[in-house]
C-alpha cells in the first residue's frame, strides 16, 4: 500500500512538473505564461536575455569608402545597439527610393541629406525629427557658425556632420610645366587662361562635374538675392550672364572644355578622365580622394594639387564659395528608436565617422580628432599629393562659405534654359529672358 502511495505521489508530481515546464515555453499565441510573468515581476521586470536594438542607416557613399568601417566600430563598441549601413545613389532616383522607402514604413531610422532642399522636403513631408527635444548636445557650439546655414525654420532636423570643401583639382606635373603656380585666390578670367596654356593638341584644359557646375552662379545670387527689391527674377543679373559667356566661350571658341552636349551624352567619367592624366585640372568636391586614393582603379603618376574655385566678382572681400558643412544626418521621425538613433549621431558626428575621411569627408565637430582623420583622408598615398595646397583648401581657406539653398524646381528651370543656349538652341539674350520669365512665374505661384 504505501508502494503504490508512493507511485501516485511521483506520477502526480511528474504531471505538476510537465505542467510547469509547459507553461514556460509559452503558449500558441504568443503571450508568456504567469509563471514567466511572476518571474520578471520578482526580478524587476529585466529581461533575462535582451534582443539588440537594430537600426539602420541610408547614406549615398559606397560601403567600402568609409562607412562599413564606421558601423563595424560602432557594433563592435555597442553590441547592444547593432546598425546596418543601406547606400542610395545621391541623385533623383535614389533620393526617390529614400523617400519612398520612409514613406511606406521600411526600415530607415538614420538618414543622410546632401542638399537643404531635399532635407527641407522631408521635413515638411514630417520625415525628419526636429533635433530640438534632445538638450544634451549643442550643434552650433560643436560645429560653429557654418551649422547655421542648416537650419529650417530656426530649428535643425539634422547634424551636419563634415567639412565640404569644393576646389579645382590640379595636376602638379602639368602646372610645373607650363610655369604656372597653384592659385590661391583667382578668378574665371584667371582659370579659362590656365586652360588655354595647359591645353594639349588633343586634349581639354579644364572639365567639371555636373554637381558644382552651377555653383558661380550661387555664390553671388545666395549674396545679392535671387529676387530684386521688387520681389522679382534677379536670374538676368550681370555676373550671371558672364558666367553663361565664358563658359560657352571655353566650349565653342578656345576649345579648352567639353562642350555640355558631348559631357551629357557621353556621360563623361570625369574622375576618370582627370585621374588618367588626360585633363589637367577638374572642378569638384571632396569626393574625388574616394577615387584618387583608389590607385587599383585609378592608377595616376602624377601628384594632385588644389586650388579654390574662381569666383566671378571683382574683389576677393565680396566672395563666397560654396562649402561650409555638409551631410546633413537627420533621423526619421517614424523611427521606433530615435534614442538609440540620437546616441549614434552623436558618437558619429564627434569622431565616429574619422574613416569617412578616405572618401574625403572630415568631421566638422570642433571635438573631433582632426589627426585621425587627416590620416585616414591621406591614408598611404601622401606622398601624391601636394600637401601645402591641401591643407589650404581643406583647413585654412578663411573665404566665407554659403550653402545652396535654392528650390529644387528652380534649379531645374534654370538648367533647361542654359543647356538650350550650351546647345546652341537658342541665343544668350533668350536664356536669360527664358530663366527670368519661368523663375517669375514660380514666385507669383508660390506666394
Amino acid at each position: 500500500m504505501n508502494k503504490k502511495k508512493r507511485w501516485i505521489a511521483g506520477a502526480a508530481a511528474l504531471v505538476l512538473l510537465t505542467g510547469l515546464l509547459a507553461g514556460c515555453g509559452g503558449n500558441g499565441n504568443g503571450n508568456g505564461s504567469s509563471a514567466a510573468k511572476n518571474e520578471s515581476a520578482s526580478n524587476g521586470g529585466a529581461e533575462t536575455a535582451k534582443s539588440p536594438v537594430k537600426l539602420t542607416m541610408w547614406g549615398g557613399v559606397p560601403p567600402e569608402s568609409g562607412p562599413q568601417e564606421v558601423i563595424d566600430n560602432w557594433n563592435k563598441e555597442h553590441p547592444d545597439v547593432q546598425i546596418e549601413y543601406v547606400r542610395f545613389v545621391n541623385d533623383d532616383d535614389g533620393n526617390l527610393k529614400l523617400d519612398t522607402a520612409m514613406i511606406t514604413g521600411q526600415d530607415v531610422d538614420l538618414f543622410v541629406n546632401y542638399t537643404i532642399s531635399q532635407a527641407s522636403k522631408r521635413k515638411d513631408s514630417g520625415l525628419a525629427l526636429d533635433l530640438s527635444q534632445f538638450t544634451d548636445y549643442n550643434i552650433d557650439e560643436k560645429m560653429g557658425g557654418d551649422a547655421a546655414s542648416w537650419k529650417i525654420d530656426g530649428k535643425y532636423y539634422g547634424v551636419p556632420t563634415t567639412k565640404s570643401p569644393f576646389f579645382i583639382a590640379m595636376n602638379k606635373e602639368a602646372l610645373d610645366a607650363a610655369g604656372l603656380p597653384v592659385p590661391k585666390d583667382w578668378t574665371w578670367d584667371e582659370l579659362r587662361e590656365y586652360a588655354k596654356k595647359l591645353k594639349g593638341s588633343n586634349q581639354y584644359g579644364f572639365i567639371q562635374n555636373m554637381e558644382p557646375f552651377v555653383d558661380p552662379i550661387d555664390s553671388v545670387l545666395s549674396q545679392e538675392g535671387y529676387t530684386k527689391a521688387d520681389g522679382t527674377s534677379n536670374l538676368d543679373h550681370p555676373l550671371v550672364t558672364k558666367w553663361l559667356e565664358t563658359l560657352n566661350t571655353m566650349m565653342k571658341e578656345d576649345k579648352t572644355t567639353p562642350p555640355l552636349g558631348e559631357q551629357l551624352t557621353s556621360k563623361m567619367p570625369v574622375e576618370q578622365v582627370f585621374l588618367s592624366g588626360e585633363v589637367p585640372m577638374l572642378n569638384i568636391g571632396a569626393w574625388l580622394l574616394r577615387s584618387s586614393n583608389n590607385f587599383t582603379d585609378f592608377p595616376r603618376d602624377f601628384t594632385i594639387a588644389f586650388a579654390p574655385v574662381p569666383r566671378l566678382v571683382d574683389s576677393a572681400d565680396q566672395y563666397v564659395t560654396r562649402g561650409g558643412l555638409g551631410d546633413y544626418i537627420s533621423i526619421n521621425a517614424k523611427s521606433k528608436h530615435q534614442a538609440e538613433a540620437w546616441e549614434f549621431l552623436k558618437w558619429y558626428s564627434d569622431g565616429g565617422m574619422a574613416p569617412m575621411a578616405a572618401g574625403g569627408r572630415l568631421p566638422a565637430s570642433k571635438d573631433a580628432n582632426q589627426d585621425d582623420a587627416l590620416n585616414s583622408l591621406l591614408g598611404d598615398k601622401r606622398d601624391t599629393y601636394d600637401l601645402d595646397s591641401l591643407m589650404y583648401v581643406m583647413f585654412d581657406n578663411t573665404t566665407p562659405t554659403y550653402v545652396r539653398s535654392l528650390p529644387q524646381e528652380v534649379m531645374d528651370l534654370r538648367a533647361q534654359e542654359y543647356e538650350k543656349y550650351f546647345l546652341g538652341a537658342q541665343t544668350l539674350d533668350q536664356t536669360i529672358e527664358a530663366m527670368v520669365a519661368r523663375h517669375n512665374t514660380f514666385l507669383k505661384q508660390n506666394q
